[in-house]
């Protein structure tokens, strides 16, 4: 659905991306994961053809992106940070720019904003939403073409968790329905939640891609199960065949109260390999 093989992009004399590989495949969630500054804005608009870039190859619906009729670019649908709204609009005036750009009829408003939660607030005007309310309003002018590939830049940068977890659901049943979505982060927990794949990306480069669980196995150098038992005392196992039986045991026993595995998160695997966290900001594209 979308391929991407050796794209760099410059700045100035500022490396952005450096050799980027992505194959991602139909009815996925892809995301990629980086601080702020990383270059997962830039590359959005490389592959949606809003940028150009200095080599590669990029393709979608097994097209170059360069080559792409008006009827494909309709099946795209993106939100983006930088693709605003008109305040002193009303939320359905807002839909119908929109739908005059794109060629929709006004009969698919009522049906977007009722997706998104937002059929109450359609005389609205846009100054008067709150930051959760206009990022479902963004998502309901995406969902309004019925995309085929869905780009989300950042989509939940900071909301509630409630809006957040409303978010997540939207994109998941979007998922579910046999769109493809790709999706830029920093939040690892929203990464594991949502996306079938992950590519992690530092200063450019993507140090390493996977499914997220395999990409926190692949890093679990510690190996151990570690239990709390109802004493409050923490003990740490081997994770072999010796360590199963005192597990057994214990649990028998009515001893346990948690138990964990030593796997890490995407953020601690990202931190090993980059030495630095996903709240870092870079300070470049």
């Amino acid at each position: 659905m979308i391929n991407a093989k050796g794209i760099s992009k410059t700045f100035s004399d500022r490396k952005v991306l450096s050799g980027i590989d992505l194959d991602i495949k139909p009815g996925t969630i892809f995301g990629l994961l980086g601080p702020s500054g990383a270059g997962k804005t830039t590359l959005i608009k490389i592959i949606t053809g809003q940028m150009g870039f200095d080599s590669g190859e990029v393709s979608v619906f097994g097209k170059s992106v360069t080559e792409l009729n008006g009827e494909e670019k309709k099946q795209i649908g993106i939100m983006m940070d930088d693709h605003g709204v008109y305040d002193r609009l009303t939320v359905a005036d807002n839909l119908k720019i929109f739908c005059d750009i794109y060629g929709v009829p006004y009969s698919a408003i009522g049906s977007a904003l009722k997706e998104v939660g937002l059929s109450d607030s359609a005389k609205k005007p846009a100054m008067k939403l709150s930051k959760g309310m206009l990022a479902r309003l963004k998502l309901a002018r995406v969902f309004m073409v019925s995309p085929k590939i869905l780009f989300l830049d950042e989509p939940t940068s900071g909301l509630d968790p409630m809006t957040m977890k409303y978010i997540h659901k939207l994109i998941l049943e979007r998922r579910n329905a046999g769109c493809t979505v790709f999706l830029t982060t920093h939040n690892m927990e929203e990464a594991t939640v949502l996306c079938d794949e992950v590519a992690l990306l530092n200063e450019g480069k993507i140090v390493d891609r996977g499914a997220p669980s395999d990409i926190c196995r692949r890093y679990n150098h510690q190996k151990t199960i570690n239990i709390h038992l109802k004493t409050g005392e923490d003990i740490s196992f081997a994770h072999d065949a010796e360590s199963a039986e005192k597990i057994s045991s214990l649990i028998e026993q009515g001893k346990v109260e948690t138990i964990h595995s030593s796997e890490p998160t995407l953020e601690t695997v990202f931190i090993e390999l980059t030495g630095r966290t996903l709240e870092e900001d870079i300070r470049y594209a």
